[in-house]
């Protein structure tokens, strides 16, 4: 007999594919509150940083002048219609001190932040002018107005004037201030003689070569206060070193 063939059924299961995870997406919900908080507070950073950033200079103080007054000095720095301390800054208001002639050197501080304190150098005169009508300063720059300085009452010739400039910057401004007038008065020995009336009603003569010895008029005339008393007289510095009483 023959055997039956066994059939086998394959059975074939439907594959499912894995299910995707979906991500759930958060929302999250804009808390209004909160930003306008954040809004206000920068808001108010803000005004408060411009109001300190605005705050006028309170009180300004100036040293060292002599000359010029303290308004000019004010005026010259910019800082007339006092501005805002922070806004204004140390190096633009030196700037414009030393841009002008009169002054030699300036130096700022900002104190207690209200405070500007300004101390300056001038350059004190030499001496006015009178044939030019300017006044010539310790750095040889010419300025048009009249400062409290000796007057140089006549013309002196060019191929002097230059020296007479220079060696007057080797006079002490402490001696200056006692001169009153300069006269160019040459003789027939040195025709580079200069006459100098003290404001003491003195009178002192000196060659350009000596004029620096104008320094130790005080000491000088001690000496002579010593033998004459209060006498007035003609001191002779340009030849020797004599007093003549005036007449």
């Amino acid at each position: 007999m023959k055997q039956k063939k066994r059939v086998t059924k394959r059975v074939y299961q439907k594959k499912t594919l894995p299910k995707k995870k979906v991500k759930k997406i958060k929302r999250r919900k804009v808390r209004y509150g909160r930003v306008f908080i954040v809004l206000v507070c920068f808001a108010c950073f803000a005004f408060i940083l411009s109001k300190c950033l605005d705050i006028p200079i309170r009180n300004i103080y100036i040293e060292g002048n002599v000359y010029l007054t303290d308004q000019e000095v004010i005026e010259l720095a910019g800082i007339q219609n006092y501005p805002s301390i922070i806004k204004t800054m140390k190096s633009d208001m030196v700037r414009k001190l030393k841009n002008d002639p009169r002054i030699a050197s300036a130096r700022i501080e900002k104190k207690k932040g209200k405070e500007i304190h300004i101390k300056i150098i001038e350059n004190y005169p030499l001496f006015y002018n009178q044939t030019i009508g300017k006044t010539i300063l310790s750095n040889l720059k010419v300025i048009e107005e009249k400062w409290n300085a000796p007057v140089l009452l006549n013309y002196v010739p060019d191929t002097i004037y230059d020296s007479f400039q220079k060696k007057m910057q080797e006079i002490d401004s402490t001696i200056l201030e006692r001169v009153s007038e300069i006269i160019y008065q040459p003789s027939n020995v040195d025709e580079e003689r200069f006459l100098f009336i003290m404001r003491d009603g003195n009178y002192v003569y000196l060659t350009l070569e000596k004029l620096e010895n104008i320094n130790n008029y005080v000491s000088i005339y001690a000496e002579f206060i010593s033998k004459y008393g209060n006498k007035k007289g003609i001191l002779n510095l340009d030849s020797g070193q004599y007093f003549t009483l005036l007449p």
